[in-house]
């Protein structure tokens, strides 16, 4: 009996770490970590404000810009960013550019 509760356990352990190690390969994409930004924005030290993702399309690496309100809006996705205080900097346009240089991960959340 107690050499089937340990051979119970140790499978239920190797389970569980092949769960984990499937959930952390999963979260790692082919795709970097983005930002939709104001490209008209650059301010330095600071970087580019982020604006809402609805602002960039989902394809590609530039977005077409929307007018929002009487200010137009020229947005595109800035790759592989560090962000503070909702603004970008130190990322890429070029989404190659940002794979090429190991720009994957989840270091942040999506603004919007």
């Amino acid at each position: 009996m107690a050499e089937t509760r340990r051979r119970l356990r140790s499978g239920t352990v190797m389970l569980g770490g092949v769960s984990l190690l499937a959930a952390a390969l999963s979260a790692c994409s082919s795709d970097p970590d983005r930002r939709c930004v104001d490209r008209n924005s650059y301010d330095y030290p600071d970087g580019y404000k982020i604006v809402a993702d609805k602002n960039c399309t989902t394809s590609g690496s530039t977005g077409k810009g929307r007018s929002t309100g009487s200010k137009r809006v020229d947005a595109g996705w800035y790759y592989d960013a560090e962000t503070s205080n909702g603004r970008a900097h130190g990322g890429t346009f070029s989404r190659s550019d940002a794979v090429d240089r190991g720009g994957f991960g989840s270091s942040g959340t999506g603004g919007g």
